[in-house]
């Protein structure tokens, strides 16, 4: 019995740690899609389309590789193949036969 507690315990401190970094990533998608909106047309206003390009080449590309890795470390190949997902997409197309 105390046993199975320290199990859902254990099951439970995993899962919020896993969703404090969801929420992590989320915030840094949105800091990053506001920063480099506004600064892809601050640049676009003051310095044409020249400008627009070269903020979104350089903030955007370089924020945006550091960004995916973030998103790696959060979901990794896992959100694409995940543990579960092979039994899921066996049980999904039994259910469709």
């Amino acid at each position: 019995m105390e046993n199975n507690n320290y199990l859902q315990e254990e099951k439970y401190l995993r899962a919020q740690k896993k969703v404090h970094k969801m929420q992590g990533f989320y915030i840094h998608l949105a800091v990053y899609i506001v920063i480099n909106l506004f600064l892809a047309i601050s640049s676009g206003i003051h310095a044409g389309i020249d400008g627009f390009i070269k903020a979104l080449l350089t903030t955007g590309l370089f924020w945006g590789i550091g960004l995916f890795f973030h998103w790696y470390s959060v979901f990794g190949i896992n959100f694409f193949l995940g543990k579960d997902w092979e039994e899921k997409k066996i049980k999904e197309l039994m259910d469709k036969e």
